[in-house]
């Protein structure tokens, strides 16, 4: 069986070759969580990827900053919901691999369009509430953004799920202090994000989202709070680009792709643990 750490390094793989592919794409972010989602699909989360898009006695995961689709979309076929040769198909013409997920392309794995920042909260909030209406006991898992959350939109939503006391969802925030023009210190502050989720009565964690042993341990930990009243947030430490030594830390691989050489030296530093497609 190939270990969650040798997956994360292939999905990397898939990202940059994925992203210079069409020179177009969000190589950063979604190198930053690889962990998070590796450790999600491959280990935590109850799912089925025959996919059935009401997801009744499953758990959910809803992608918001979904710039971050490269990552995405390697887990969902590397995990089995559509076939690996597929990820050659990214971003170009009619394909079902869009540059930001969509739904109307019915690319199993995929509930909802994402990549208009600041909607995926309010979209997990629901479908947890939804869960809990329907007396199934299985979670909602979402990641965001911390650029994303200048968006407001997250903060009614945040404080709606405490007011319903949705206490089956676990949101995750990519805290890596990057968006698109710069640090998060620099376009608008994000003060103190843990005293800000406790004043709005969420349960808060912290984990180092790029070492995989803390990720799963995190989640798992995470799942132990679920039915105790209060929507659980994890702040996820990363850092943009990582497993790439000239991509790590800088908002500058936000939104663009690695020339040829580039490339090379990105492939070098990872080595291919499960196959190309």
């Amino acid at each position: 069986m190939n270990s969650l750490k040798d997956i994360a390094t292939q999905i990397r793989r898939d990202i940059v070759r994925m992203v210079h592919a069409v020179q177009s794409g969000h190589p950063g972010g979604s190198l930053g969580c690889t962990e998070y989602l590796t450790a999600l699909y491959f280990d935590v989360m109850k799912h089925d990827p025959k996919f059935n898009m009401d997801g009744i006695g499953e758990d959910l995961f809803f992608l918001s900053n979904g710039h971050i689709s490269p990552v995405f979309y390697s887990v969902l076929a590397r995990s089995g919901y559509f076939p690996i040769q597929e990820l050659s198909t990214f971003r170009k013409l009619n394909t079902r691999l869009q540059g930001h997920p969509t739904t109307h392309e019915h690319l199993p794995g995929v509930r909802i369009a994402s990549g208009s920042l600041g909607q995926g909260m309010s979209v997990a909030v629901g479908a947890a509430l939804a869960k809990k209406l329907n007396n199934d006991t299985n979670i909602v898992f979402s990641l965001h953004g911390d650029g994303e959350l200048d968006e407001g939109q997250n903060w009614e939503a945040i404080m709606f799920a405490a007011h319903k006391k949705v206490d089956n969802l676990i949101a995750t925030i990519d805290w890596n202090g990057q968006q698109i023009d710069g640090s998060t210190n620099s376009v608008m502050s994000l003060g103190n994000l843990k005293a800000k989720f406790e004043a709005f009565d969420w349960q808060v964690l912290e984990m180092d989202g790029n070492d995989m042993d803390a990720v799963v341990a995190g989640l798992n930990n995470a799942k132990t709070f679920v039915g105790k009243g209060k929507p659980i947030v994890i702040l996820m430490k990363t850092e943009m680009g990582k497993g790439i030594d000239f991509m790590e830390g800088s908002h500058e691989w936000h939104g663009i792709a690695p020339n040829d050489e580039q490339l090379q030296k990105a492939l070098a530093q990872l080595p291919e643990t499960l196959g190309d497609y």
